[in-house]
């Protein structure tokens, strides 16, 4: 056979196995659900007795809610700013601000890190906004709203099951990471890609959150409650534990100020919604919505300011992982419910749009 032949049929035979090959993808990335999201911390799939209590929220698109939500949806990897008083978030308007990191916005040494989002907050610092995440895949950042900027990110890496990332005032960034078993306050305010830091030992540490009256970095741990003295200079931060308290229940999951209530705190774990009542040194579940509230893995809980509504998050029957839903749930005061759906998103957390650390 001439060697013209024998190279115009390999070069056929090439072409069909390209073209074949696009189309099954094309064809696969139509049908195919939402990729699941990074494998997540020893601590966060659920024990076979708790797997009865995975939310089926009874559907309420009409109930009222106001404010701003922010969240990470896992499945499309990338945060979103969602609108609660619209009763559906079908559609491209429902989403209010969406970003992921980008080589262009100066992100391209982290952005291999990137991942599902395990949480979120919102903080000011010297007059602007900005968004603190950390990811499951290792990158946690602080981002400059809404113009996606960079302060500061590093890659904490994948094995340490980033959980939790909080703005100090100072600038540096404390985070907690539950594979690590460790709280660290990266200094942050040397520079955007800093990444000198102060650790102590936590295990399954899920949560992190600066206290302003008190001078303290609250974590939360698998089992316990503990409070960090945070000294040394920016530059140089140091850390002591200075309190610790164990948990009511096993598997501590979030922490959260009550709003209204500089003396508590909210904390979530695998069997109830607590508050944590700083004078007294104790939990309980006397507080307000506490019926409708206080429920099994909760994996985030939050009230609004200035309307009381509590939003909280927890795995839905049906996600694509035992800690992810798509229905964001909505109590309020006078019986006032509301769920909100964002169609195949994935959220572990998500939080209202508040700046303000308690």
């Amino acid at each position: 056979m001439p060697r013209r032949t024998v190279r115009r049929r390999t070069r056929s035979r090439t072409v069909r196995r390209i073209v074949a090959a696009a189309v099954a993808a094309a064809v696969s990335a139509v049908g195919a659900p939402p990729a699941a999201a990074d494998p997540a911390p020893p601590t966060d799939p659920l024990p076979r007795k708790l797997r009865p209590a995975l939310a089926k929220p009874s559907a309420h698109p009409k109930g009222r809610a106001k404010g701003l939500v922010i969240g990470g949806d896992q499945a499309r990897r990338r945060l979103v700013v969602l609108d609660a008083s619209k009763r559906s978030w079908v559609g491209k308007r429902a989403v209010r601000w969406s970003w992921k990191p980008t080589a262009a916005r100066g992100y391209r040494d982290v952005a291999g890190a990137w991942g599902g989002a395990s949480d979120v907050r919102v903080r000011r610092w010297h007059g602007r906004t900005y968004v603190v995440t950390a990811q499951g895949a290792g990158f946690v950042g602080a981002i400059q709203y809404p113009t996606g900027r960079r302060l500061w990110a590093v890659n904490a890496g994948r094995r340490s099951g980033l959980h939790a990332a909080e703005l100090l005032p100072n600038g540096n960034v404390a985070v907690a990471a539950a594979n690590g078993d460790w709280v660290r306050v990266y200094a942050a305010s040397r520079g955007r890609a800093a990444r000198k830091h102060a650790q102590v030992h936590l295990t399954g540490a899920h949560g992190v959150l600066w206290d302003p009256s008190r001078r303290l970095l609250w974590a939360l741990g698998e089992n316990h409650l503990i409070a960090l003295r945070v000294r040394g200079k920016a530059h140089r931060p140091s850390l002591r534990v200075v309190k610790r308290k164990r948990l009511p229940s096993a598997s501590g999951h979030d922490l959260a100020p009550v709003y209204g209530n500089r003396n508590r705190l909210w904390i979530t774990t695998h069997y109830g919604v607590y508050q944590y009542d700083k004078r007294r040194g104790a939990f309980t579940t006397r507080y307000r919505l506490a019926r409708r509230v206080n429920k099994r893995i909760v994996k985030a809980v939050g009230n609004n300011p200035w309307t009381g509504q509590v939003l909280l998050t927890r795995p839905k029957k049906g996600c694509a992982t035992s800690w992810c839903t798509d229905t964001l749930e909505f109590f309020g005061p006078r019986h006032r419910k509301a769920t909100r759906v964002l169609g195949g998103a994935q959220f572990y957390r998500a939080r209202w749009f508040v700046p303000r650390y308690q």
